[in-house]
């Protein structure tokens, strides 16, 4: 792999229009403490946050990849709000997340310590700003969202770690067919990325960003950035999106959403083990060795899954 810095603006330089539209479609851009001008900044912490959501059941991922049987998003447990912020703070090892929740429907009260930053990306989608919270050391496993759209996420505390790379190199990097996952796990990939590059040597050929959102910085992912988070603190984020407007985005997003999704959900429920192995025979650049390693035998063998939270 090879490494890029991506483009890096303060809230000035931001204010100032410095930051062209061009720049935000062709590679990620840091906008430091981006959230200085919002109430969250001071406002949200766990606390806070569990006296505005309180005892709404929200559904939480642990770190484990998706399998064959499991449809994309699926939740590994439903938890209260509460609890599950207590877990945070009170278990360091409690690696689990909270995305995709939608401030907007669930908890409108949030959305008077934020604004919508149409000056960086537009059209947003107003009724879709989605509240990410995880404990220390979760992580996200590598994918692209599914709608094509760019995407303006902003720490608000704690900081992440983003592995981003372009839509560009999605059969460099090993995409399952009809998903928007990868093959390889890339967690940790720091510390052990001469040895995914020895199994997967495409990734030789993958020029990628590497960035650290500390809190109160913001990044804009242009649409289809295929990218990997792994939380270095406990954390809480917000990201907004703006509609793909492109004739070629909106069929993708399009096609992704109502097709590709639809079959693959599908196929999963009914032929889970034979639609993995068209898969991985589908899958271009996969080797004899790695397609052992992913085939499954047509005998189903029982999965046994970390139990949920009681």
């Amino acid at each position: 792999m090879f490494f890029h810095h991506p483009d890096i603006f303060t809230l000035e330089q931001v204010s100032d229009k410095k930051l062209e539209k061009n720049s935000v479609r062709n590679k990620p851009i840091v906008i430091k403490q981006f959230a200085k001008r919002w109430k969250a900044s001071e406002l949200w912490d766990f606390n806070y946050l569990k006296e505005k959501i309180k005892h709404f059941k929200v559904p939480v991922y642990n770190n484990f990849k998706s399998d064959a049987y499991t449809p994309v998003n699926t939740a590994d447990a439903y938890l209260p709000f509460d609890k599950y912020i207590d877990l945070i703070l009170q278990q360091p090892e409690y690696k689990w997340r909270l995305f995709l929740f939608n401030i907007y429907t669930h908890a409108p009260e949030l959305l008077k310590d934020i604004d919508y930053p149409n000056d960086l990306i537009s059209p947003i989608v107003k009724q879709a700003p989605m509240l990410f919270i995880g404990g220390k050391g979760s992580i996200t496993h590598m994918h692209f969202d599914i709608d094509m759209s760019t995407v303006l996420h902003v720490q608000i505390r704690g900081r992440k770690k983003f592995l981003l790379i372009g839509f560009q190199h999605q059969y460099d990097i090993y995409r399952k067919p009809f998903e928007v996952l990868a093959w390889p796990d890339f967690s940790h990939y720091s510390e052990r990325l001469e040895e995914l590059e020895r199994e997967f040597p495409k990734l030789k050929d993958v020029h990628a960003y590497e960035v650290i959102l500390e809190e109160n910085d913001a990044l804009i992912m242009p649409p289809g950035f295929w990218h990997h988070i792994e939380y270095i603190d406990n954390s809480i984020a917000i990201s907004m999106r703006s509609i793909n407007l492109s004739l070629s985005g909106v069929l993708r997003g399009v096609w992704y959403l109502t097709g590709m999704r639809w079959i693959d959900t599908i196929m999963k429920k009914y032929f889970p083990i034979y639609w993995n192995n068209f898969k991985v025979n589908h899958t271009k650049y996969f080797d004899n060795t790695l397609k052992k390693k992913y085939l499954l035998p047509h005998s189903r063998v029982q999965v046994i899954k970390p139990s949920e939270v009681n």
